[in-house]
């Protein structure tokens, strides 16, 4: 009887082979904690600046407010708003120009009229559009600081359902045109390469070579996404400073040659040539001109990361550079549109030619870096947006990484790839930065259509209804002149962003509709409804247990009521028994380190509601966090003891058995929905199957986790009965 094994010890030791997913007892790592000592040093620092600064009087005083209140201005911020905001509209002078003489037919036909019409259309959009509707008006209109059209419509949204639709397509058109702005801001810098006499030989020869560089440089950007942009980003700033300081300086030193070139800030310049007959383009001219305004929409989206004073403060002094660079390259071509050495010279480029070979060689790697630069602010900023479509349920809950210290840097790997995949067709497509371009802003003119009727309806809403009329039809207006006059890009490549955008609001439409359709049926049972059933299979001892925890994850972070389809889950086919069930949610903190629970037991010791928030930095793998709270509830005494005699690969001889089930829903045949909501609903069911498993992002796959279907509970069309023969 020695030998009989006692029936207290388990009879194997799993833990020899294998470990537990244990969690330590520190709520915080030794690296998390001096990220936030360094933090409250930071903060306590700045908080004594300001109360040093704030005694100085009246100056003081006011320059303490300044830097404390929502229009906040610090040096080192207002640094970093060059780098991540205006990267985009700081690249615009290496191809609009470029563009115009295209559309004119080359240098020779730019003449006084052309050049100073352009210049007058170009300088009064940007003051229009940039300024007057994005700095001044938009950016005055945030949510909890956060501007971008997604962020707008939250604001707005409680006007009516139809502001969806607007918002959608904006986002939507926005996301497409990120896709080409990488490939042009990079392509037509490494084309300057082209200019110089040292290469020119070189590229002239192999054609393919700026292609080559071009594609090298977006591949590397891309693959260095995931390891995060925070130190790289800290210089970003001081390189866009001395990228705009250039861009004035070589525009200043044309200027010097032409100075009647500033005749062009009259607008009679601009409205006159548009309609004019020497004007070979035609209204497509505004298309050309739009390039100019690119980045504008990245003020107002980017707002949120930087803060609205600092961009008020960086604002001037980049709309002088912008100004004197172009109007730089339009004293060159006016001292040169009869030049007979340019005449024949197709896709002359007067950003480079207007400077001498020497100044050429630093202007290539500067706008290497700037064109770089913008790149990283686009994609910064799609996964930004992807992120917020993700909350507004337009898009699938996609795996999100945090590689920096702050939320607002993000990495979304599935939003990586198609980004860096579709840049590339981009590139392998339209081969370089001339033919980019003639597609390029088509989608980012839908965007600015449709921030421009939100905000209207923002301001008409807050009462200022004369105010929403005036800036409706002068905003629409302009807008929609560059929509159409971009419509003649649509062949030469407008088609392609255009087909992008209508992709991605296929997937925000479908997913949103096919949302709404599962949240109509969606039931929800109160504990007094469910606890008896449930408390009778708990006691049955005629079932089997099924394991003795069953954990189901739920979105839902209502913690005082349990969803139907885990109710009907339990008893489905063979009933599952259990010790315990459980149903858990998890939620994202705005916090980095956050690690807490909450436990609603509805007074029983067989039914646990568990609401997790894991922080931002805080990986979301679950398993180890669930040992971690089935063993505090069964140190506390509310969970009864669990027992594991025979081995388990998570190795924990206090916890019984456990079992993760995921519950997905499916049409059925029969069921009664409209053909539009039944298209959603399977387009919105693939769309989830290639974005990614929930078993992947909360490390569940080595425990064999069950995926269960479930029909959706719509009403359904009953069939004819059967006839007997």
């Amino acid at each position: 009887m020695a030998n009989e094994p006692n029936e207290d010890e388990p009879l194997f030791h799993a833990a020899t082979y294998t470990q537990a997913p244990k969690v330590s007892h520190k709520v915080l790592t030794k690296e998390e904690r001096q990220v936030l000592i360094k933090q409250h040093e930071e903060k306590q620092q700045e908080a004594a600046h300001l109360d040093q600064v704030a005694s100085k009087g009246p100056i003081g005083r006011w320059w303490s407010r300044l830097q404390s209140g929502p229009n906040r201005i610090t040096p080192a911020m207002a640094i970093v708003a060059l780098g991540v905001v205006y990267g985009d509209i700081g690249t615009s002078p290496l191809y609009t120009m470029q563009t115009f003489l295209n559309g004119q037919g080359g240098l020779a036909h730019a003449n006084r009229e052309a050049v100073l019409g352009v210049l007058s259309l170009v300088f009064w959009s940007i003051t229009l559009i940039t300024t007057v509707k994005y700095v001044l008006i938009a950016m005055r209109i945030d949510n909890k600081g956060e501007g971008g059209i997604f962020a707008l419509y939250s604001l707005v949204r409680k006007y009516g359902a139809w502001l969806a639709i607007p918002a959608m397509l904006g986002g939507a058109a926005f996301l497409a045109d990120s896709v080409l702005t990488p490939a042009v801001s990079i392509s037509s810098a490494v084309e300057g390469l082209e200019t110089l006499p040292a290469f020119e030989k070189l590229f002239t020869e192999n054609k393919q070579l700026t292609l080559m560089i071009t594609a090298a440089i977006i591949l590397m950007l891309f693959s260095v996404q995931s390891r995060g942009t925070e130190r790289i980003g800290k210089a970003f700033g001081s390189v866009v400073l001395v990228w705009f300081s250039f861009l004035a300086v070589v525009g200043l030193a044309n200027l010097s040659q032409y100075w009647s070139v500033f005749a062009a800030l009259n607008p009679v310049y601009g409205v006159r040539f548009l309609f004019s007959g020497h004007n070979a383009a035609g209204l497509a001219i505004m298309g050309t001109v739009f390039l100019s305004t690119t980045g504008a929409e990245a003020l107002y989206s980017d707002m949120g990361h930087v803060g609205r004073g600092n961009i008020y403060f960086t604002w001037p002094f980049i709309k002088v550079a912008l100004v004197l660079c172009y109007f730089g390259q339009g004293a060159w071509m006016l001292n040169h549109w009869d030049d007979s050495a340019y005449i024949r010279t197709h896709g002359l480029n007067p950003f480079f030619e207007m400077m001498t070979p020497s100044v050429r060689y630093v202007a290539v790697v500067l706008s290497v870096v700037a064109g770089v630069i913008a790149s990283q602010a686009l994609i910064t900023g799609a996964f930004t947006m992807v992120s917020e479509a993700t909350h507004l349920n337009w898009m699938p809950h996609l795996q999100v990484r945090y590689p920096a210290r702050t939320r607002g840097q993000l990495y979304i790997p599935v939003v990586n790839v198609v980004l860096c995949v579709s840049t590339l067709l981009v590139l392998a497509l339209f081969r370089d930065s001339e033919h980019i371009s003639a597609a390029y802003g088509l989608a980012l003119t839908i965007t600015m259509i449709t921030t421009t009727i939100l905000l209207a309806v923002y301001i008409w809403h807050s009462g200022r209804r004369l105010g929403a009329i005036v800036f409706t039809v002068l905003f629409l207006a302009i807008q929609f002149m560059f929509f159409f006059a971009s419509m003649a890009k649509f062949l030469h490549g407008g088609w392609f962003t255009m087909l992008l955008t209508f992709a991605i609001l296929l997937v925000m439409y479908t997913w949103n509709e096919g949302t709404k359709l599962e949240r109509a049926q969606r039931r929800h049972m109160q504990p007094a409804e469910c606890l008896p059933v449930l408390k009778r299979l708990h006691d049955d001892d005629t079932i089997p247990y099924f394991a003795d925890n069953i954990v189901y994850l739920t979105s839902d972070p209502e913690t005082k009521r349990i969803d139907t389809d885990i109710f009907f889950s339990i008893f489905a086919d063979h009933p599952k028994r259990a010790r315990a069930w459980w149903a858990v949610s998890v939620e994202t903190a705005d916090e980095p380190f956050t690690r807490e629970y909450s436990v609603e037991n509805f007074g029983t010791d067989y039914m646990f509601r568990v609401r997790i928030r894991l922080g931002f930095k805080v990986s979301q793998s679950i398993p180890a966090y669930i040992h971690q709270i089935m063993n505090d509830l069964s140190k506390s005494g509310d969970l009864p003891r669990q027992e594991s005699r025979y081995p388990k690969l998570d190795a924990d001889p206090n916890i019984g058995p456990i079992r993760y089930v995921l519950i997905h829903k499916a049409l059925m045949p029969e069921s009664k929905v409209s053909q539009r909501g039944a298209i959603s609903l399977e387009v919105k069911y693939a769309i989830r199957r290639l974005a990614g498993s929930p078993v992947k992002w909360f490390g569940l796959a080595p425990y064999n986790p069950l995926i269960e279907i479930q029909p959706l509970f719509l009403a359904t069309q009953r069939p004819p009965r059967l006839k007997r023969v």
